[in-house]
């Protein structure tokens, strides 16, 4: 064939073929994370923030949190320094594994069959970020019936607004999250008016979102810090009274105190016993102040 003959054929051959749809990212399914005791974890997780256990497994060293019938909080238990990272992985929710798979195969990003993921409710498929963080893209089923004792009261959160993740290099980053995945940016901010020290990343097909905490290689409390979780809570003030009441005097130091953070949104800063932020945070810009909030003090 001559050479612009196979020319024409391959332009023909690109000009016909339907284009590859991408299947839908819906939401952040899981964030998994790490402890040294399972027993305290669980006691922050179910005992402070109401978190109903759907699996509670000593034995084999992992417990799965219940934030709503679609978001899921696994913690995996490991021994830990003080120079460890904690956190684990973040998945996200697929409607097609065997559709993204040949969707990332047409990027250039080859990954392994989906393999079963039953503390994430279905099947996913493992990818690295460009900074080495694992992402899971979870295919959801009827999730697995797990036996646990009832141990929780009712929820702070029943919501995952958003996981973040320390980002090197937010280009590179947007390579693999924008680019590849579809996520696209809402908005971004930094301590400073002039900085950047966080880039919010929404998913394609819903309004979770990814937080780059953009930062230099950082230190054994950066961890624990810029890797966070952010739960929605409805009134941040209700939720730290209720934190009070479920909180033992040896846990005070895991708390800080509610702030207008630089979004408008009121905050409040949670750590759970190895150190992983969990973030609370209101729905929309708030009110100018949150009246009678004090620093909280032991019972």
């Amino acid at each position: 064939m001559r050479p612009i003959a196979l020319w024409l054929t391959l332009w023909l051959v690109t000009q016909t073929s339907p284009m590859l749809p991408r299947p839908e990212i819906l939401r952040i399914a899981c964030v998994r994370v790490q402890t040294a005791d399972l027993a305290r974890a669980r006691r922050f997780y179910a005992g402070v923030l109401g978190l109903s256990a759907l699996r509670w497994d000593p034995r084999a060293g992992v417990a799965v949190f219940n934030i709503n019938p679609r978001q899921r909080l696994i913690v995996t238990t490991r021994a830990l320094s003080e120079h460890d990272d904690a956190f684990v992985d973040v998945g996200f929710e697929t409607a097609n594994l065997d559709g993204m798979r040949d969707w990332l195969a047409s990027r250039g990003v080859t990954t392994a069959p989906a393999q079963p993921d039953p503390e994430a409710g279905g099947w996913a498929l493992t990818l690295l970020d460009p900074d080495g963080h694992e992402v899971r893209l979870v295919e959801e089923h009827a999730p697995a019936t797990f036996s646990a004792p009832a141990v929780s009261d009712f929820p702070i959160s029943t919501q995952i607004l958003h996981a973040g993740l320390i980002v090197k290099d937010a280009g590179a980053a947007n390579r693999f999250y924008r680019d590849i995945l579809g996520f696209s940016e809402i908005r971004r901010g930094g301590r400073a008016d002039n900085g950047t020290n966080w880039i919010d990343m929404q998913v394609p097909d819903g309004t979770d979102y990814l937080e780059y905490a953009v930062t230099k290689p950082p230190g054994a409390r950066q961890f624990g810090v810029d890797n966070h979780i952010a739960l929605l809570v409805p009134d941040v003030k209700a939720a730290l009274e209720r934190i009070r009441e479920r909180t033992l005097a040896d846990d005070m130091n895991h708390m800080t105190y509610p702030r207008l953070g630089r979004t408008g949104h009121w905050e409040l800063n949670l750590y759970d016993p190895d150190g992983n932020r969990i973030e609370l945070a209101e729905p929309a810009r708030a009110r100018a102040s949150i009246p009678n909030v004090q620093r909280p003090t032991p019972n």
